[in-house]
Parts: structure tokens; sequence; C-alpha cells
């Protein structure tokens, strides 16, 4: 499994594979850095996967989050956005693309145990774990892979903003 992942990720940062500037369902693509920002996709409550903050757009890249299997997002995150603390069902690996995105773990928002990933920087998201994050004055760009099904539980259920 962390072998497929590993590739995956290889794909997508160093140009393996051959289609089109959209999402794939043969799981074969090529985005250079100007295909990935021009890249559209939903956002708000309800994107399996993401934290259903307005200011965060998912886009799938490959595969369905919602379902059993590989898949891989993007993230696209407003300036000054935090995000409470919250948790995902199943185990993701991420690349930070562009920005710098601010990444915790723990119970509840402590801006004091967020640490800085700039682009190139990687991070997991253990299933089950409890973590947090925030943009800064500039929008970021995530790539996130995991084995769904996957999908987002707030420590204080009122920090969802799928329920507001």
């Amino acid at each position: 499994m962390f072998r497929i992942l590993v590739f995956i990720v290889s794909a997508v940062l160093f140009g393996a594979g051959a289609a089109r500037a959209q999402v794939s369902d043969n799981a074969r693509f090529r985005l250079n850095p100007q295909e990935v920002r021009a890249l559209k996709g939903s956002g708000g409550t309800n994107a399996p996967g993401s934290s259903n903050y307005s200011a965060v757009t998912e886009i799938v890249v490959m595969g369905d989050p919602s379902k059993q299997g590989v898949y891989m997002i993007l993230l696209k995150i407003a300036p000054n956005t935090k995000i409470a603390a919250h948790l995902h069902p199943d185990q993701r690996t991420a690349t930070v693309l562009s920005g710098t995105w601010y990444f915790g773990y723990g119970d509840k928002f402590d801006e004091k145990q967020l640490k800085e990933l700039p682009a190139g920087s990687i991070y997991s998201e253990v299933a089950g774990q409890n973590h947090f994050a925030m943009t800064g004055k500039e929008p970021i760009i995530v790539e996130i892979t995991g084995f769904g099904p996957s999908g987002v539980t707030y420590v204080n259920p009122k920090d969802d903003p799928a329920h507001k």
C-alpha cells in the first residue's frame, strides 16, 4: 500500500503518465504547475475528504474519496483560512504544492502547535488522529492521497461548516 502511495505522489510530482489536464478515469495524467492552478473543483460542504469549508476547493484528480480505493485530491485553500480540529477515517499523505501551509496535530486549534510547511513539504494525516491547519496571507494548494472511503469528523460538531 505504501509503495502505491509513493508511486502516485511521485507520478504527480515528476509528470509520469499521459493524458489531458483534467481528472482521468484511468489514473493517467500529466499536469504542469500552470495546469494544476487552473483546475476547477467543488468547494464548500460535503466534498468527500475535504473539511467542508467554503474557502476550500476540492479537485478529485483520480479515484473517488467517498468509495473504497486509492484516491488523489487537490485542495485549493484561500488565504487567512483557519480549519478547526477534525479527523479523517483513512490514512493520508500530503504534499504542499504551492504556498505555505500551517499544520498541527491535536484536539483543538492551537497556533503554537502549528508547523510551517512551505511548498515541497510533506506530511501525514493518520487515520482517526485529530489535526488542524491554517493558511497565511497567500492561497495554497495541497495534494492529498489516501485509501477511501474518506470523510471528516470535527472534534466539536459546532465547528463543522456543513452543520451551520
